[in-house]
């Protein structure tokens, strides 16, 4: 990125979304983020994230709080899943594409994914991978492109919601890991 595209992108407020730029089931993820810098805040929970997982070792991958609860593993795996779908609407959304996107289920994306079998330490690089490249695309976006809006999961949505969405949905099962799967550990 070019030192003026860096200053640019830092320089750039992104006001939160309205209620009307998301469906109202969204609003339990977007009110988990404060404040307004969430270029910021989605990189700061990139390094939030490396702290909680930082020495974790295989059996905490396979730690389920309940015996049918999500491995810790499965939910990695999940937030990396819903990372990318997330951006994904968001790079169609801002480039102006008005196709309606299609939802998805999320219990069967973690069933149907390889986090079960998968080292821990290869969710955990694939998660900073996911952080990383959401990152780079918000980051590159002009001002028009935040406020754009579209369809998702047949419910309008702008494209600054999706990015409080992936922050707050991220936030909210870093919090159950932290408190159900992590505590006292």
């Amino acid at each position: 990125m070019s030192e003026a595209a860096v200053v640019n992108a830092q320089a750039l407020t992104i006001a939160r979304p309205e209620s009307g730029e998301y469906a109202p089931y969204y609003d339990r993820y977007i009110s988990l983020i404060t404040g307004t810098d969430i270029l910021g805040t989605l990189d700061a929970q990139r390094r939030q994230m490396m702290m909680l997982l930082c020495g974790r070792d295989e059996g905490d991958g396979d730690i389920r709080y309940a015996p049918d609860k999500w491995s810790t593993k499965e939910v990695l795996g999940h937030v990396c899943d819903t990372e990318r779908i997330f951006a994904y609407r968001a790079l169609r959304i801002a480039r102006g594409d008005q196709t309606p996107l299609s939802g998805f289920e999320q219990d069967d994306y973690v069933k149907n994914g390889p986090f079960a079998s998968a080292p821990l330490a290869e969710i955990i690089e694939d998660y900073i991978a996911v952080r990383r490249a959401t990152l780079t695309l918000l980051r590159n976006l002009d001002e028009a492109a935040w406020t754009r809006r579209g369809v998702a999961n047949k419910n309008e949505v702008s494209v600054r919601a999706l990015a409080y969405i992936t922050a707050g949905h991220e936030l909210h099962h870093r919090r159950i890991l932290e408190e159900k799967y992590f505590a006292g550990r």
